[in-house]
């Protein structure tokens, strides 16, 4: 058995109806700044240090321990 269109269309006009047009368009709206805010900090980590080594995560980890 598929889903067909009608059920999808149910579905939707429920969500809809629950949640009203306004939550549901701001809670795409955060979805959208989390998203870009995950790509932006991925950017942020590959990128290469000051040496022109790539950064390596464990020695981040081990600096921050002994700061402690």
């Amino acid at each position: 058995m598929s889903i067909g269109f009608w059920q999808i269309a149910i579905v939707v006009i429920l969500v809809v109806l629950l949640f009203g047009r306004g939550k549901i368009s701001s809670l795409m709206g955060d979805v959208a700044k989390g998203i870009k805010s995950f790509k932006k900090g991925m950017a942020t980590d590959s990128t290469e240090t000051e040496e022109g080594q790539p950064k390596n995560i464990t020695e981040n980890n081990q600096d921050s321990d002994k700061k402690e």
